[in-house]
């Protein structure tokens, strides 16, 4: 259950790079896009390259995540219904306006008593958005949503194993420096 009596806790003890018990927290995030904390704009995505290094950054993590075919067949799955969707709505709102504009007459055809063609279009409006929200949460949760679960859980268990590989390096070079101080 994500939303018990301890959300929030423990917040003092999390590591720089995010709770490592909440696969949800997003504390890597912020720096999408940057150079590792220059404020530079990111080049694009590199082709596939070599497996990842030993000394692999995090954002190397989400990189390879990102070339992964399980996440381009679900980034495919999201356009194949989005894009469509899209252009049939946007095609009815505008076939609406124009409608509305250069045929006023025949949006003030009565259909019944006081409601008239304009009337019912607009109804439709609303209604149609709503049947598109309804169709997205659909798609998503049938089609995308254990997808993205998924590598979420994948890219969750490459960063704590980063994590503490960084940790361990750490404690290893602090050795080493403890040493050739003596």
């Amino acid at each position: 259950m994500r939303g018990g009596p301890d959300v929030g806790a423990g917040r003092a003890d999390r590591s720089p790079a995010g709770d490592l018990r909440d696969p949800w927290c997003d504390a890597l995030a912020s720096g999408w896009g940057e150079l590792e904390g220059t404020g530079a704009p990111a080049p694009g995505v590199a082709p596939r390259s070599a497996p990842r290094q030993q000394g692999a950054s995090a954002a190397d993590i989400y990189l390879e995540v990102q070339r992964s075919e399980a996440f381009q067949e679900m980034r495919s799955r999201y356009r194949r219904f989005a894009f469509p969707a899209v252009a049939i709505f946007f095609t009815w709102y505008v076939a609406y306006v124009v409608t509305a504009t250069a045929a006023p007459d025949l949006m003030a055809r009565p259909v019944a008593g006081a409601v008239n063609v304009g009337l019912l279009a607009g109804l439709g409006q609303f209604l149609t958005t709503f049947l598109l929200t309804w169709a997205y949460a659909r798609h998503a949760r049938l089609r995308r949503d254990r997808a993205a679960l998924d590598l979420r859980w994948t890219v969750f268990e490459q960063k704590r194993k980063w994590i503490k590989q960084q940790e361990r390096h750490r404690v290893r070079s602090g050795a080493r420096e403890q040493e050739g101080e003596r």
